[in-house]
Parts: C-alpha cells; structure tokens; sequence
C-alpha cells in the first residue's frame, strides 16, 4: 500500500474544480487542523474519513467558506481564494449540504426545493409564486437524478432520511452548484437508506459535479469513492486513490491496525 498526496485527476488533467493543499485551521493556541491536502475534480467523489474529533467539521467549514483557513492554500480551477463566507462559496458553485438540513417539514417537497429561491410571475404589487412552474421544475429536477416522488406536493417531512438528502443534492444540482459538500448524509440512517443517497451521490457524479462525502463509514465511502482522504486528531493519515488502497486496508488506517490487534490479543489472553 502507497500513499499519494498528487492532486492530479485520475480521470483528467484539467485542474481540480476545488484543492486544498497543506490547510490548517488554528482558533488561538488551538490546531483543529494541521496540513492537510486534497483535490476534487469534475466528476470525482472525494470522501473524506475520520472519527469523532478527527478534524471533519473544520474541513468542512473551510471548504463551506464559514471559517476562513489560518494555513496553506485553497484552490478553485487553480486559482488561489479565501472565502469571506458561505455565501461567497456558494456563488463560486460550493453548496454544502449539512446533516440537519434545513427544511420546513411541513411545507411540500416543491416548497423545500425553492426556498428562499421562489419564482414569481407578474410585475411589481401583482407578482405572484408561479407555483405550477416550481411544482414542474422540482419533479423534472428531482427525475434527472432518477428520484421519482409520486407527488411534490406531499409535506418534505413525510419522505424518509434518505429522500430528504436526496432532494437536498438534487437543489443543489439545480442551483448551479459544481461541487456538493455532503456532511455525514449517511450517519442517521439504516442500510436501506443509505444505498438510497450512496445512489444520488453516483448520480451527481456521473453528471460531472464534484462531490465532497464526509463519513465516518468506509463502507459507504468505498463503492462511490475516487478519492480518500483520512484524518485523525486534525491531520491527514494518508491520501489515496482508489487503485491504492483496498477497504481493509482503509479500516485498518482508521481503526489504528495495531492498536485492534493489540486488543483482540488482551481479550484472547483472558
């Protein structure tokens, strides 16, 4: 097993839509992150593994521009940035979807889907919500990802996790995002419902986005992953493409291999 921390595309040689190389995150005397480096390009999944505590949260919020890195370098198509806040990611097509995602349960799928983005037909007092428009777009938006809801009406808190974040990307696609930061999507749900959004995540893929998987599961990262970055305590542990790391080998990293072995040793002995 090798380890690689090239940022070249395994798939292309055009630059990766977002990098990171030897980033850090310090809050005062605090490192929360300490050299970490990583790319995603069109195309790829980036899964990013660690456990509690291993640094995943402030990545993320480097990446989501809520907190601005204190070391190394962010990069978009190349270019050097810092990004002032969320918003300013966002306009630069980095739309980062948190586990508690912020829906109104009550409120139909279509209403979700547009939130705080409606469209509106007529002019000045005599604007309306084009509601067919929206109900339209949502149900064809949410078929291009191969989500098919019997009805966008229904109240989004009746779907299950597993939809909820799979309309979450299939928004995002829409909007015009280049890359979608996934933050543990798969940590409430049971098996059934993660195979639903490891699905969604190969559809946003396959459609040319770039997506950024944040899990602590190597099982879920492994089968839609290209790349993986692990973590621990704040820093990289290893980056890798897939052809240089086997699942086991992944698990091993994560689970400190001879810290397990260590211990299946004590528990045989008594």
């Amino acid at each position: 097993m090798s380890h690689t921390t090239s940022s070249a595309s395994p798939t292309s040689s055009a630059p990766p839509i977002l990098e990171v190389r030897d980033i850090g995150k310090s809050y005062g005397a605090i490192r929360a992150l300490h050299t970490v480096s990583a790319s995603v390009g069109v195309g790829e999944v980036l899964c990013v593994l660690g456990d509690n505590g291993a640094g995943k949260s402030t990545f993320i919020k480097i990446l989501a521009g809520a907190h601005a890195h204190t070391e190394g370098e962010l990069l978009s198509y190349g270019q050097s940035l810092t990004f002032t806040s969320p918003r300013h990611a966002l306009d630069l097509g980095i739309a980062t979807v948190y586990q508690d995602l912020a829906v109104v349960p009550l409120m139909p799928v279509w209403r979700n889907f547009f939130l705080g983005s409606e469209i509106t037909t007529g002019f000045g007092p005599f604007r309306f919500l084009d509601v067919k428009g929206m109900r339209d777009i949502t149900k064809a938006e949410l078929g291009k990802m191969g989500i098919d809801l019997r009805d966008v009406d229904q109240p989004i808190g009746t779907l299950s996790g597993g939809e909820r974040q799979s309309v979450a990307i299939a928004r995002a696609v829409y909007f015009g995002a280049k890359v979608v930061i996934l933050d543990e999507p798969t940590a409430a749900l049971g098996v059934k419902q993660s195979g639903v959004v490891l699905k969604y995540i190969a559809q946003a893929r396959d459609r040319g986005l770039g997506v950024v998987f944040i899990t602590h599961n190597p099982h879920h990262a492994y089968p839609v992953g290209d790349r993986f970055l692990l973590l621990k305590r704040g820093t990289s542990i290893g980056s890798f493409v897939k052809s240089e790391i086997s699942i086991e080998e992944m698990t091993g990293l994560m689970a400190g291999g001879a810290e397990l072995a260590s211990l299946a040793h004590e528990l045989q002995r008594r």
